[in-house]
């Protein structure tokens, strides 16, 4: 009976001919895994495409609501931003991944697992480490750390002479990732600095300047840290981010160009587009400035950086991110509200906010005259508050 080895497999570049690969190289029962997190792609047509490039059988896995509820919607709460631009899309989807390739391979008997990411990128991390964390035994293939193809160039030449009809060309050769929550274009001309990237590479938004002339006006209601109505309307976590996807992307909203800095050592340029979670970040970030107090507030911005770090680097399975997560569930409690934003030719506005837990009192904050607050107490407050001060003047 022939071992057998499960693929993660997209119907891309990569896994197209990585089947093929296998076959020519291993005496393997190829098991093809289609993980569906919201790709816009035709899951029949994956499965045909499997199957005819030499998969023996084909698991396609819907993971759209544990993928946005479980994962995203876990990263908006803790404010996940990596470098300040970042919005994970990718990192959120492949622990998921893992977790799922590693159940289709104890399920078929399968002792390997196999992955097309590239020996230069973050995702064979993730993905290793993600299953590592769960199966430590399962054994990884990663083709294009041994084969001899060095480029994309290669593969599709690979694919041409296999016959195996592959989505890209050498004209036409920007590498994607896409789910519900965004997608990424990396190489091609991207990767000289100098080149003001394409808007027409866009797939979920448009650019500001084909934006519609007026603006759109959004409400979105939060509870306990997790958006749950647009515009009065309760909707499941999928159908929210669906929602602002196509409002977000009619008015040019989440375009970012990065240069990051991946996990391997190397800096890299990504353009990634994020409509609907630009938005949902935007509202989330401004319902915590009235619902936290001072030091929480700062001290979970500083987690944020922290946790945006690990679900970068793969380390979504460990004791550390499942502990930030406590604190940052306990920071979330009061989180509630309502956030009406602004969107105009890829701007962010806020149009207004209201929580039964905010801490902002127009009382106590306005100009004129509150019961908890006398004006008379700043002068001792500043005399007690700048004594350091002083003290360093009189001896210096």
């Amino acid at each position: 009976m022939k071992e057998k080895v499960v693929l993660a497999y997209s119907g891309g570049l990569d896994t197209s001919i990585i089947t093929a690969w296998l076959k020519d190289n291993y005496d393997f029962d190829v098991i093809a895994a289609c993980m569906n997190v919201g790709q816009d792609d035709d899951m029949t047509q994956i499965e045909e495409k499997a199957l005819k490039s030499g998969a023996v059988k084909v698991y396609i896995e819907d993971l759209i609501e544990e993928f946005i509820e479980d994962y995203v919607y876990q990263g908006i709460k803790a404010g996940a931003v990596y470098e300040g631009k970042y919005l994970l899309g990718t990192s959120f989807a492949r622990p998921l991944m893992a977790k799922k390739l590693v159940e289709i391979a104890h399920k078929e008997g399968a002792k390997y697992i196999c992955h097309g990411c590239t020996g230069k990128g973050n995702d064979q991390v993730r993905f290793e480490v993600g299953i590592a964390s769960i199966d430590p035994t399962i054994k990884i293939i990663a083709p294009w750390r041994i084969w001899d193809i060095k480029s994309r160039e290669d593969a599709i030449d690979y694919a041409n002479e296999k016959g195996i009809e592959v989505p890209v060309t050498k004209e036409k050769i920007y590498s994607r990732d896409q789910n519900l929550w965004h997608i990424s274009h990396e190489g091609g001309d991207l990767e000289d600095l100098k080149n003001e990237h394409k808007s027409e590479m866009y797939c979920m938004t448009i650019s500001p300047e084909k934006a519609k002339d007026e603006a759109s006006y959004v409400e979105i209601y939060f509870e306990k840290g997790m958006a749950k109505k647009i515009d009065g309307i309760e909707l499941s976590p999928v159908d929210i981010v669906k929602t602002l996807n196509k409002i977000g992307g009619e008015n040019g909203i989440g375009v970012i160009d990065i240069v990051e800095n991946r996990l391997v050592g190397m800096k890299s340029r990504g353009v990634y587009e994020t409509p609907g979670g630009t938005i949902l970040y935007a509202a989330h970030k401004e319902l915590e400035y009235i619902t936290l107090d001072k030091d929480t507030l700062q001290y979970k911005q500083m987690i944020s950086l922290k946790y945006a770090e690990l679900v970068y680097n793969g380390l979504w399975f460990t004791t550390l991110k499942e502990s930030l997560d406590g604190f940052i569930n306990k920071t979330q409690e009061t989180v509630t509200g309502t956030v009406k934003l602004k969107l105009y030719k890829g701007n962010i506005m806020v149009a207004g906010m209201e929580s039964p837990y905010a801490l902002y009192d127009e009382g106590i904050s306005s100009f004129g005259a509150s019961d908890l607050y006398d004006h008379k107490d700043a002068e001792g407050f500043i005399n007690l508050f700048s004594l350091p001060s002083k003290i360093k003047a009189l001896k210096f």
